[in-house]
Order: structure tokens, then C-alpha cells, then sequence
């Protein structure tokens, strides 16, 4: 009896989760995937194309479909944050890079930033009005040449005007980051709001992460506030779904 399309993504998806083709590895010809299964061309295309969808594999040009690499990297969660690294220079992204036990750079991070009218979101975070300026600081985030993420801040430039965070030049603001110039204001970081949620990529973010067919990504919303809950800083981040794994310790609440 002939397999449908979902049993042939069935079996190659345990084939692949086993490591019977290992990440990087070409899947077998559709011609000789059908033979096997015994069914025809297009259903082993259908199934393909699950898979894709999943995340699992990847079409690459004169190769075949090739099982993609998944090496998460370990995206901490308050600890990311923590004073005694960003007082001493090591940047979250950087903490994040360090706990997974991958290199970092201080120039795998680009930096744009520009006085903008804010939006009814970022206004809402700051505590301002719509249109207010405030500067907007966006960088993309690389791993050995890869886009990871994008995070663009923003701020109140009574807070950040003729600091390092409106400078535009390429890298951290600081060793410390935006944290640490923040802190150095007088606006020092004392608690976080964050949530997240995941969504299909537009065509402009599959461009800047570089993201192959299928792959979602996952969006972080951020509030930064002073112990007195005056909002410093709000972030948007959009992260490719498989680089990262999300890890969160914490206290349970009585």
C-alpha cells in the first residue's frame, strides 16, 4: 500500500530527530524517497514541503533538500540581565553568547540610530504622547557572519541626548551597553517587563535574518523602568525562531 504525503513526513521527520540524517546532511533523492515508501513523486513533495514549514529541513540550490542545523543558543532570562555583568561591560547578548559557550564580538552588533516621532506603542511604553521625538537605536545582531536578531530601543532624549546611545557609531554603546550609560545618568535599570509571541516574518525581516522558507520568528516586547517606575528604555526585538532557546529561572512567588 501506498503512503500518504503526512506518513512519508512522519518517517523522514523520526529519521532526522534520530540523527539518521544528521544536520547538514542531503535527504535522499525525492525519486529514491518515493520508491522506498512507495508512492509517488508529488506526494514525496507535499511531504517535503512539511517539513520545510516545520523548520527541518531546507532547499539548497545544486544540493537537494539539506536537514538544517539547529544549535540554539541559550537565551537567558533574568540572569541576561543581571548588574554584575552589564556594570562590567558584558552586554546581554554577550551574557547570552557566554552561558551557551559561543564567541562574541563587540562589532557582531551594527548600530543605526535616528530621532523619530514615536508610535502609539512606543509612546505608551515611555509614558508620552503620539509623535512625541524620542531616538530610535537599531542594530542586527550576527553569529559568525548569521543574523540572529534584530532589537531596536527607544528613549526620551532628555534621558540619552549627548550620551553614547545616540551616538551612531557601529557596536555596543558602551562596554556596559545602553544599561550602563542609563546607569550613568542617573536612570539606573531596576526592573523589566517583557512578553513574547511568535508570528510568520515579513519579507523585509526574511531579507535582514536571512531566514529559510517556513521558519516563524519571535517577537519581544521590553520596558525597562528605574526603581522610582519611570520607563528609560522600551525594545522591540525580532529573533529567528531555531538560533535561540528560551531559558528563564526564577523564584516561584508565595
Amino acid at each position: 500500500m501506498s503512503s500518504g504525503y503526512r506518513e512519508v513526513a512522519d518517517a523522514l521527520r523520526v529519521a532526522i530527530q534520530s540523527g539518521e540524517y544528521a544536520p547538514g546532511s542531503t535527504l535522499p533523492k525525492q525519486q529514491e524517497i518515493a520508491e522506498e515508501h512507495g508512492c509517488n513523486v508529488n506526494t514525496v513533495r507535499k511531504a517535503v514541503s512539511m517539513l520545510e514549514a516545520e523548520g527541518l529541513v531546507t532547499p539548497v540550490r545544486r544540493r537537494g533538500t539539506v536537514v538544517r542545523s539547529r544549535p540554539p543558543m541559550r537565551r537567558l532570562g533574568v540572569e541576561r540581565y543581571a548588574k554584575s555583568k552589564w556594570k562590567f561591560g558584558l552586554v546581554a547578548f554577550a551574557a547570552d553568547r557566554e552561558a551557551s559557550g559561543q564567541s562574541w564580538r563587540r562589532d557582531d552588533q551594527s548600530n543605526q540610530v535616528a530621532k523619530v516621532d514615536a508610535t502609539a506603542e512606543v509612546a505608551e511604553a515611555l509614558g508620552i504622547e503620539i509623535g512625541s521625538p524620542v531616538y530610535e537605536r537599531a542594530r542586527l545582531v550576527k553569529q559568525d557572519g548569521r543574523p540572529t536578531h534584530t532589537l531596536t530601543s527607544y528613549y526620551r532624549p532628555e534621558h540619552v541626548k549627548n550620551t553614547p546611545i545616540a551616538d551612531p557609531k557601529p557596536g555596543t554603546a558602551t562596554p556596559g551597553g545602553g544599561f550602563a550609560v542609563l546607569t550613568l545618568q542617573g536612570l539606573e535599570p531596576d526592573h523589566i517587563t517583557e512578553s513574547f509571541y511568535a508570528r510568520m516574518p515579513t519579507p523585509e525581516e526574511i531579507d535582514q535574518l536571512e531566514l529559510p522558507a517556513g521558519e516563524p520568528v519571535m517577537i519581544l516586547n521590553r520596558t525597562t523602568f528605574t526603581s522610582e517606575n519611570v520607563p528609560v528604555e522600551f525594545a522591540y526585538g525580532v529573533h529567528a525562531a531555531s538560533r535561540f532557546a528560551w531559558t528563564y529561572t526564577f523564584q516561584i512567588p508565595d
